[in-house]
């Protein structure tokens, strides 16, 4: 550890005593008073320890209260932001939906949708403050939420720029630009903070521009370091992957979804995105890296420690940006830092977190047919055939994906990875025979499915132990496991269900105005143990019967 941030560390940890501030140490253990970061602490388990609501009271569990957004310039709201204040502006239909996890710390759950940032009372659902951003444009498709350092809260805006507001107030500290909108980039993640890092990405789909991840000083919003998601000239690490300069520097590779972190190894971990152009893969032959890739990277430096690339040479719009979860198990007996992803390429990957070496590699979904298997490196080998067709060729899974951004969870005491997951099919035309073709280069039609289904899957060998099958195509959802011996998701009904993590037995279920659109959460506050979840534009709060 740096002096500075042995300095930093003790600093903010002097200031949570006094109840002012976020204590980093929060971070790095599994959440129970607090939920301090995206997945409630740096493993992306989602795992709580609680043990206050469980399987002998969980009929006892009744609403609490509920909050809903409104999201706008609102009476009363902080309002900042580059853009003109017009009616609607920025809203194109996606901006109500709650896909953010809220940060609770000291007794407040901190919130965002597209553009919209709220502090609200964690016992009373009552609003604290509104901060609105008045945008000049971007695709206001989600937003995952809010990173904290000390007393400032960090957020991501469609037309791509940090903002960072006081945790206290919602007044605005600064704003600086990460990309340019005009290049059709737009920023969904939640900021993860570690140390003085503030570990922000961004997306895109339209234009084909590269990615890249980048850290930022909370202080100040400066530039720490920048890391490219793939090379951008020749001699650069995984440029013989791509066939030009060109395609490289054109070649997608977003990082859409916050990374998960292992203090001991200094190293974040990450998925990216899909290679541009989208679908159509005639100018970029190769594996073109780093996309669709599980990265390591240094947290002070963004040097790469080591990839292992999922879906090499996609056509199929399968990024690899699902959470990578870490868990410390045991293979053959030995203990191991492991690295767990159920992909959306419908395949489960367990690696060496310390390495990058691959464990596992087993599809989890049954009308998987792309591949022609896995390679010595545990990767899955593409089969040509399956690329876009201009008559048409039957894929499964679509470009939605075996699963999707949703969280998974994984449970250390049943040792099961848990994931929402999607069994369909779709006919994919290519479109664009240019021999450079642009954007989205092919068309895509759905050819039907079997519905969405919750999966639990061993992680030592990727077996599934068991499924629940939504009847009526349920939806993808976050989830949540706790020491309570409860798993907790959505489906596609507008209910939020407790099922037995052991064997997928319904337990619980309670009827919301919409579906689940994040991940549900738990805390202790007051001796109380609260379960939250949002859905559509509100947020939910559930307690047990006094």
């Amino acid at each position: 550890m740096s002096i500075r941030h042995f300095v930093l560390t003790s600093l903010l940890a002097a200031l949570a005593i006094s109840g002012q501030t976020l204590d980093p140490h929060l971070l790095t253990k599994p959440a129970t008073d607090a939920w301090p970061t995206y997945n409630g602490d740096y493993s992306g388990r989602r795992f709580s320890s609680l043990t206050q609501i469980n399987q002998s009271n969980i009929n006892k569990l009744n609403l609490s209260w509920i909050y809903r957004a409104t999201p706008g310039e609102t009476p009363g709201a902080v309002v900042g932001g580059e853009g003109t204040p017009t009616p609607g502006n920025g809203d194109d239909g996606w901006g109500a939906q709650i896909k953010s996890t809220p940060l609770m710390v000291n007794g407040v759950l901190y919130f965002t949708t597209p553009d919209n940032t709220w502090a609200v009372d964690a016992r009373s659902g009552r609003e604290i403050w509104h901060y609105f951003w008045r945008t000049r444009g971007g695709i206001h498709i989600g937003n995952r939420g809010v990173g904290m350092y000390g007393n400032w809260l960090f957020f991501e805006t469609p037309d791509n720029y940090l903002v960072s507001l006081d945790a206290k107030t919602g007044k605005e500290r600064w704003h600086v630009e990460i990309a340019d909108v005009k290049q059709e980039y737009f920023s969904t993640p939640a900021p993860i903070v570690v140390g003085n890092h503030v570990i922000v990405g961004t997306g895109g789909d339209s234009l084909d521009v590269p990615g890249f991840l980048e850290a930022r000083d909370p202080e100040t919003g400066a530039v720490q370091w920048r890391w490219w998601s793939e090379p951008l000239k020749k001699g650069d690490p995984g440029a013989e992957s791509w066939p030009d300069e060109y395609s490289m520097r054109h070649g997608g590779g977003m990082t859409w979804i916050p990374g998960t972190y292992d203090p001991e190894l200094h190293l974040y971990y990450l998925g990216t995105g899909n290679p541009n152009p989208v679908l159509a893969g005639q100018s970029r032959k190769g594996d073109d890296l780093f996309t669709c890739s599980i990265v390591a990277l240094n947290i002070d430096t963004g040097k790469m420690a080591w990839y292992f690339q999922a879906s090499p040479h996609d056509t199929h719009d399968w990024d690899s940006a699902q959470t990578p979860v870490l868990i410390d198990g045991v293979i053959n007996g030995k203990p191991r830092k492991l690295l767990a992803q159920a992909n959306r390429n419908g395949y489960f990957f367990v690696l060496d977190r310390t390495t990058g070496k691959n464990i596992v590699t087993k599809p989890f979904l049954e009308t998987l047919n792309w591949s022609k298997g896995v390679n010595g490196a545990g990767q899955p080998i593409p089969n040509t055939a399956k690329e876009p067709q201009v008559a048409g060729v039957l894929v499964s899974p679509p470009s939605g994906g075996a699963t999707n951004w949703p969280p998974p969870s994984f449970d250390p005491e049943t040792g099961l990875f848990y994931v929402s997951t999607s069994t369909s099919y779709s006919e994919f035309y290519l479109t664009d025979t240019d021999p450079h073709p642009e954007g989205w280069g092919a068309a895509e039609k759905n050819a039907g499915g079997l519905g969405h289904t919750l999966r639990a899957i061993d992680y030592k060998t990727g077996n599934l132990v068991w499924r629940h099958n939504y009847p009526g195509g349920g939806g993808l959802s976050g989830l949540l496991t706790t020491a309570g011996k409860l798993l907790f998701s959505g489906d596609g009904s507008n209910h939020l269900i407790a099922f037995d993590p052991a064997n997928g037995k319904i337990l619980w279920h309670a009827g919301l105005a919409a579906n689940v659109s994040n991940g549900p959460e738990t805390y202790l506050l007051d001796g109380k143990q609260y379960l939250v979840v949002g859905a559509g534009d509100s947020l939910y709060a559930f307690t047990l019967a006094e």
